[in-house]
């Protein structure tokens, strides 16, 4: 008998670069708006966001916990970091990828003014 999937029960905006994310029974929604990148950088004393990107991808300990509590805008970050277990961290990272690739993607209408530096030059 196949494993039936769990139906997320919470509303992820993927436009605004949410994404979901089950920790044991505990769904959250996560998003890495520039306040929270903040907030998780300064409390693991990132000195790059490329070290940021590092920490969160590797899914060091302290690094996925700070983000669980951080970047969850939506479900119970507490409940999800009491239930943690070394088997969710993959997941746990692909979260973590699929948010912070939201801020990497090639957005036209964000790109700055192309023809000021033109004139800058």
């Amino acid at each position: 008998m196949a494993k039936e999937e769990k139906v997320f029960p919470l509303a992820v905006n993927e436009a605004r670069g949410e994404t979901a994310l089950w920790v044991a029974d505990v769904p959250l929604v996560l998003a890495a708006e520039i306040g929270r990148l903040s907030a998780v950088s300064t409390r693991l004393q990132c000195k790059s966001l490329n070290d940021l990107f590092l920490r969160l991808s590797g899914v060091e300990a302290a690094a996925t916990l700070a983000a669980i509590e951080l970047l969850t805008v939506k479900g119970n970050a507490l409940e999800a970091i009491t239930k943690i277990k070394l088997k969710h961290f993959p997941a746990c990272a692909e979260a973590f990828s699929a948010v912070l690739a939201h801020h990497f993607e090639g957005d036209e209408s964000d790109s700055g003014n192309a023809e000021a530096v033109d004139e800058a030059a």
